[in-house]
């Protein structure tokens, strides 16, 4: 007797690497991610149709205007505070995600190519990553700290005005305007 398999749909796939994660992502990471660490198929034009669809709870990461990151995604579930994000927020996320998938992986037995291709284009972001990765990737975080901090008052400014909007909006952000002529 045969026993059918089912793989978890493009949204279940996407919210575990996203989890793994633990920030709103570039789509290319989650799928990459999802690729060398998780059974499926999760693909490219999977994740943006869905993105696309504004379905399977994943939204798009704000910036501090409150309007979508282009590529940026994130789990709808999350937090406002989590789901905003600054330049310097987004490049310590970034290196966060590095030391959370080095660690990840470091619980496996061995590793496969999948893994190793993940990690040497991971390396690539982070200075001085010749050495211990998750250690490197940790001293670049330390250092864009003073940065990060800097911008919370920016970031948490953004926060306060989405928590007005739609639920729609802060989910997906607010479209710009366009600029009207003769108008100052």
């Amino acid at each position: 007797m045969r026993i059918p398999i089912t793989l978890p749909s493009t949204g279940e796939q996407a919210r575990r690497a996203l989890l793994l994660l633990g920030a709103p992502a570039p789509a290319r990471l989650v799928v990459d991610v999802h690729a060398a660490l998780f059974d499926g198929d999760l693909s490219m034009p999977a994740l943006a149709a869905v993105v696309r669809e504004r379905a399977a709870g994943l939204c798009a990461a704000l910036d501090t205007q409150l309007a979508p990151v282009p590529g940026l995604i994130a789990l709808a579930d999350w937090p406002l505070e989590r789901r905003v994000v600054t330049p310097a927020g987004r490049r310590a996320s970034a290196l966060a995600m590095v030391i959370r998938v080095v660690e990840f992986i470091g619980m496996r037995p061995s590793l496969g190519p999948a893994e190793h291709r993940l990690l040497r284009e991971l390396a690539r972001g982070v200075p001085h990553a010749d050495a211990d990765l998750a250690d490197a990737a940790r001293a670049a975080l330390s250092s864009v700290s003073a940065a990060v901090e800097a911008e919370e008052p920016l970031r948490l400014a953004a926060v306060a005005r989405a928590e007005t909007l739609s639920r729609d909006q802060q989910l997906y952000g607010v479209a710009a305007l366009p600029h009207q002529r003769g108008r100052e």
